[in-house]
Order: C-alpha cells, then sequence, then structure tokens
C-alpha cells in the first residue's frame, strides 16, 4: 500500500465525516481512526491482533526532545494545501525555525524548533485536531 492511497482514503474519512474506516484487501488491510496513527498489516497474522491492542506510547530518547501544542487547534504541516510541509522526518532544523501551524478559534500560530536538531518523528496528522500537550514532533539534538 502506497502513501498516496493511504492519504486518499484519509481524505474520503475527513470528506464524509467519518471517525474511523477499515479497508481490507488481498494480504493486507488497513485501518484508520481519527486522532490514531496508521496500521497496515497482513490479516489474520498475529501482527494484525497485536494491531488491535492498546496503542504503544513510546518514551522518547534522551537526546530528544518534543515539541507539544500549546493550544487545543488544528494541526497544519503546511502554509496551504498543496503547499510542501515546513518539515519531514530527517530534516535538519534550526532553533526559531517554523515546524507547523496550530489554527485555534481563527488564528494561525505558527510552531517553532526550541532547540536545533533532526525530525525523527512527526507524532500527528495534517488536519488533525490536537489537544493542548499533544505532542507533536520528536526532535534529536
Amino acid at each position: 500500500m502506497k502513501e498516496l492511497e493511504i492519504r486518499q482514503y484519509a481524505e474520503l474519512m475527513k470528506e464524509l465525516d467519518l471517525t474511523g474506516l477499515e479497508v481490507s484487501q488481498g494480504d493486507w488491510s488497513l485501518r484508520l481512526e481519527r486522532g490514531s496513527a496508521v496500521s497496515v498489516v497482513p490479516s489474520g497474522t498475529a501482527l494484525s491482533r497485536a494491531a488491535e491492542a492498546p496503542a504503544y506510547q513510546p518514551v522518547p530518547e534522551p537526546d530528544c526532545y518534543e515539541v507539544k501544542s500549546p493550544v487545543v487547534g488544528v494541526f497544519y504541516a503546511a502554509a496551504a494545501e498543496n503547499a510542501a510541509p515546513y518539515v519531514s522526518i530527517g530534516d535538519h532544523v534550526q532553533k526559531g525555525q517554523t515546524l507547523c501551524v496550530l489554527e485555534a478559534m481563527k488564528l494561525m500560530n505558527e510552531i517553532a524548533a526550541e532547540e536545533p536538531g533532526v525530525v525523527t518523528e512527526i507524532c500527528v496528522a495534517d488536519g488533525q485536531v490536537v489537544e493542548y500537550g499533544t505532542v507533536l514532533f520528536r526532535i534529536r539534538r
């Protein structure tokens, strides 16, 4: 399954205002839930049963820091719908560099890197509603 296909399913969910979607085809299945991670695993395997278990919350590496949401709002990875994202996994960022935008009460809040480093994880999806304190990024110093 390609990233483009997953994004198309996510857009369909958004368009139809669905909170969950499960698609199975051949030897793979895909389950999407708003506010959850994406999982693609072979059907009928131990992995597919493990995917139904409670979500694993990774412990941040000691040389990493987390960028958390300072507000409740909508996460946007790019300045516009068809624009390139501010950052991607593996990008080197500088202190003060914009990582994303959070829309809260019709205001766009730019979220910047607190320290220089390398983006190791983007923890939320574009267009996802985030709570105060939600981890948005993990960055290795």
